[in-house]
């Protein structure tokens, strides 16, 4: 990320197109979700990818926004300083951004000394300039905590009639939704002491909007037309320009920001939303001491700034007006981009609620980075909402990305691999007269339309539209490869096929240059499989006249080049994968999260328990079952529909009897003693791994709700559970404790939920959670991290060290 740019700062150069990219800062206070990534930085960094590409003058500055009410409550929420809360979420932050590969040049942060410095100088210059007003405002003040409460930091009665809602906080009632005052609230409490605030007058600076209406309307005017402003960004600048721009409060009563140098107010510190888009030019400072030959330079350099709706009055009207009323020769803005929202599956993303996939969860997934950034640049919300689901990324991964673009670069880079006899040794071949072969003829002139069309949709940030064009490439390369049949030109036509050959593995690299700024892993692959060496750097200048060569794809690869080794690029992503995902990301992040903390917990306290604890030791056997029972009780209940191990039926089973099956050498037909009135047939296809006199009258797990299923004439009513290695040659049961009551149910410290009567085949429940049935390196059987455990101790297997179980 920006760290490997700190030692040659870029600057801008007279001549060249410099190009100043922000995206809105990401706010501290929780972790982004897939909404909040596609609106600012993936969106922003595509872009500096693409201009970088072009050959611009391009540098990409973010940072996390770190001051306000938000920061000090969660701070209290969490029983820590605001500083402290910070650098834990920045330092999250952080590390999803570069999973996702954002590029940025620097993601710094607002608590800085150089964003005091910066605030304060923008601050004196309008306080100068006669641009701010004094005003008193009527606040809630909570003698015992000796402080002006902040929104946030006050609950109470609901004032809506009809409502009653008791804790409303005082900017919005979450019950009814209405926004409110604090003053406004019945019954008000401070959040901090819980006792009764009462209403203070406090002064508050000013930021006079109206005065400067002239200014900033010429400047919308203008530049909304020349910059060509996304139609959302136009249509909510217009929308508070026509309701009358009022005087904007830009001071709080807050000790967590930045100071007001004032006498009159220094006990104050500035409203994040004015001190917040000046994020950008202190984190530009950090970058490089010369920051003013970035923002103070509009001859020289074009601003570009992403953000979702809900930011745009902020960066249109406020902070223009800010820089406006300094007097100074600012960078403002030329383009703004504005996304809508992305939804997930049936309703919102929520950072309060947790509600959808986070930046987290998409790494944890094994989905890869580049599948994410192509589904989320796809579903962009360029000008309306957009839903994210499960079902969605995987037809566009299985028919876009593996299908389509995976299927023709390995293709091509596959013939061309083949030894001699029936393709071309891995070198490029080397052949004339590309130009009067009709076929391909046709296709560069058809490709270098699309480069044009791409190019013309990227310079108007209109990304999906860029990505679309790209992958229509790779169709008509695809196209191209059936109608030039070229699996019979080898042998019929060797210089034709030579041709095609030559000019698809052009497209190859082509593509991999169009799809770098959407998909930067993808395209690094593909250069290795050309076996061009890592410090390629993929072009598109028109000063290189890589433009102009992409009519004549057959050009672009020399002749004699040997290529590298071809692979699959993508995977498919089948349904019970599908299924699993969207079961285990359903509901609140928190919940999930409070789950897995409790879950390891438990295994961590039942881990240590059984160590002490020789099972054989018949007085502590009793004492062992009532702790466990203790922590079950303690057990988060299961959330309904979760899939999760809770939903199994495993139990302790004695197999009274064994045979084989009489219509199937694989299999044995058992008779198991599950604790129920009737021992249950049982059929395993253990034949080739456990001998028969081995099978008689031992303790196995059982899995007793799975659907009867008839195997060769004889119905199975449950499974006998056993692990296996990685090629399948060795199969062990897993054995529970000598001691473990026959009927007992296996448990798993955490899960403690009813299971299902019968599991439900449609939703693949036992797919979905065998998937992380595994043995772990002491032999014990383990669901994710937790042992199979009984009143008596952990179940585990012979000799089988991170095995499979099913």
């Amino acid at each position: 990320m920006g760290e490997n740019c700190k030692t040659i700062p870029k600057l801008p150069i007279p001549g060249k197109r410099n190009i100043l990219i922000t995206s809105a800062l990401p706010y501290v206070n929780n972790v982004p979700h897939l909404g909040n990534i596609i609106g600012c930085v993936l969106s922003a960094d595509v872009f500096a990818r693409y201009c970088r590409l072009r050959g611009y003058n391009a540098i990409y500055m973010c940072g996390t926004d770190e001051y306000g009410t938000a920061t000090e409550t969660k701070a209290l929420e969490e029983n820590c300083t605001p500083k402290q809360i910070c650098d834990k979420y920045h330092a999250i932050h952080k590390e999803v951004y570069k999973w996702f590969d954002i590029s940025f040049d620097e993601f710094g942060r607002t608590s800085t000394p150089q964003q005091t410095e910066v605030c304060q100088a923008i601050f004196k210059n309008l306080f100068e300039n006669n641009w701010l007003s004094e005003n008193t405002m009527q606040q809630l003040y909570c003698d015992t905590c000796k402080k002006f409460l902040a929104d946030r930091l006050v609950e109470g009665n609901c004032p809506t009639p009809g409502c009653n809602y008791d804790s409303a906080r005082g900017d919005q009632c979450e019950k009814c939704g209405k926004l409110l005052n604090p003053t406004e609230l019945m019954e008000p409490k401070c959040k901090v002491c819980h006792n009764t605030p009462c209403i203070r007058d406090t002064d508050h600076l000013f930021l006079e909007l109206p005065l400067l209406k002239d200014r900033l309307e010429a400047y919308v005017n203008n530049m909304s037309v020349a910059g060509g402003w996304s139609q959302n960004a136009i249509y909510t600048t217009h929308a508070w320009l026509r309701e009358g721009l009022k005087p904007r409060c830009i001071t709080r009563d807050l000790k967590w920001g930045v100071p007001v140098p004032h006498e009159k107010y220094k006990d104050k510190v500035f409203y994040v939303w004015f001190d917040a888009p000046i994020g950008y030019v202190s984190i530009t400072s950090c970058y490089t001491t010369e920051w003013e030959k970035w923002w103070k330079n509009p001859d020289d350099v074009e601003l570009y700034q992403f953000m979702g709706k809900d930011n745009v009055p902020f960066h249109t009207v406020i902070f223009p007006s800010t820089l406006l009323g300094t007097g100074e020769n600012w960078t403002l803005m030329k383009t703004i981009s504005v996304t809508e929202y992305l939804n997930y599956e049936a309703g919102k993303f929520s950072k309060s609620k947790g509600i959808g996939v986070f930046g987290n969860d998409a790494k944890d997934t094994n989905i890869p980075v580049e599948v994410w950034r192509y589904y989320l640049l796809t579903n962009r919300p360029e000008a309306s909402d957009t839903l994210f689901t499960w079902a969605d990324l995987q037809a566009k991964l299985n028919s876009e990305l593996l299908s389509n673009l995976g299927n023709f670069v390995n293709r091509v880079l596959s013939f061309i691999a083949k030894d001699s006899a029936s393709g071309y040794g891995s070198i490029i071949p080397d052949v004339e007269g590309a130009e009067s072969h009709p076929l391909t003829k046709a296709l560069g002139e058809k490709v270098g339309n699309y480069v044009e069309q791409y190019i013309e949709a990227m310079e108007k940030v209109k990304l999906k539209q860029g990505l679309k064009v790209a992958m229509s490439i790779s169709g008509e390369g695809n196209g191209y490869l059936q109608e030039s049949q070229f699996w019979k030109l080898y042998k019929e036509d060797r210089r034709s096929c030579s041709i095609v050959m030559r000019t698809a593995c052009g497209l190859v690299y082509l593509l991999a240059c169009l799809l770098e700024p959407f998909m930067p892993p993808f395209s690094h692959e593909v250069l290795k499989q050309l076996n061009l060496p890592p410090e390629t750097q993929l072009s598109l200048a028109d000063e290189k006249g890589d433009v102009a060569n992409s009519k004549r794809p057959w050009n672009i690869i020399p002749a004699g080049h040997k290529i590298g080794t071809p692979a699959p690029l993508f995977k498919e992503l089948k349904d019970e994968e599908v299924e699993f995902y969207r079961e285990k990301f359903a509901g609140s992040q928190s919940d999930r999260a409070d789950r897995a903390l409790k879950a390891e917990t438990d295994a961590k306290k039942m881990a240590e328990q059984l160590n002490k604890t020789k099972i054989s030791d018949g007085n502590k056997k009793k004492e062992r079952a009532k702790k466990s029972s203790e922590t079950k009780s303690k057990a988060p209940a299961t959330v309904e529909g979760e899939v999760s191990i809770s939903r199994l039926d495993i139990r302790v089973g004695l197999i009274t009897k064994a045979q084989k099956h009489p219509n199937a050498d694989s299999l044995y037909v058992e008779e198991i003693d599950v604790g129920e009135a009737l021992p249950r047939t049982v059929v395993s296809g253990l034949v080739n791994f456990i001998p028969l006199e081995d099978m008689q009258n031992r303790k196995v797990c059982v899995l007793c709700n799975l659907k009867p299923v008839s195997m060769r004439g004889i119905k199975s009513l449950a499974m006998v559970l056993a692990a296996s290695n990685s090629d399948h040659t060795k199969v062990e049961l897993v054995e529970p404790p000598k001691d473990a009551a026959i009927g007992e149910r296996v448990t798993f410290p955490g899960f403690d939920g009813k299971p299902d009567d019968v599991l439900n085949n449609k939703k693949k429940v036992w797919e979905t959670v065998q998937l992380d049935l595994h043995t772990n390196m002491e032999l014990v059987a383990c669901y994710k991290d937790l042992p199979f455990t009984t009143s008596s101790g952990i179940c585990k297997v012979a000799s089988i060290s991170e095995g499979s179980i099913g």
